[in-house]
C-alpha cells in the first residue's frame, strides 16, 4: 500500500534506511566472496584461521580479490555500519535544526569515540 495522503516524508529517515541497505548488502557480498575464494583456494572457513587484519593492506587486499581483505573489509563494514548511521543521523538533524535529536546524536557518537579511544589506549 501507498503512503497516505499528505504524509510528511523523514528525509533523515530515508537517508539512514537506504545507508543501513547498501552497506548491510555491501557486507554480506564481501563475505560471501571472501567465503567462496577460500573455498576455491581449498581453505576451510570454520577450521583454516586466516591472517590477523592489517588495516593498511585490506582494502589492497580486497581490491585484489584475496579471501582475508574481502572478509575483514566485510567485518569492518558491518561493526562501521552503526557508527556510520548515527553520524549520517547527525548530519541530518543539523540540517534541519533539530537541536536535541543532533545532542543525542554527538552524544553517542562521543560515547563511541571515548570508547575506542580507550580500547587502544588498553590495548
Amino acid at each position: 500500500m501507498g503512503r497516505a495522503s499528505g504524509a510528511v516524508r523523514d528525509p533523515v529517515a530515508g537517508a539512514v534506511a537506504r545507508l543501513l541497505s547498501a552497506g548491510a548488502i555491501a557486507s554480506v557480498v564481501l563475505v560471501a566472496l571472501g567465503v567462496a575464494l577460500m573455498l576455491a583456494a581449498g581453505l576451510r572457513p570454520t577450521s583454516d584461521s586466516g591472517p590477523d587484519p592489517d588495516p593498511a593492506s585490506i582494502l589492497a587486499d580486497a581490491v585484489a580479490l584475496r579471501p582475508a581483505g574481502l572478509l575483514w573489509a566485510g567485518l569492518l563494514l558491518t561493526v562501521a555500519l552503526p557508527t556510520a548511521r548515527v553520524a549520517l543521523a547527525l548530519a541530518g538533524f543539523l540540517r534541519l535544526g533539530d537541536r536535541r535529536a543532533s545532542a543525542v546524536a554527538a552524544g553517542v557518537l562521543g560515547v563511541l569515540a571515548l570508547a575506542f579511544a580507550v580500547a587502544r589506549a588498553t590495548s
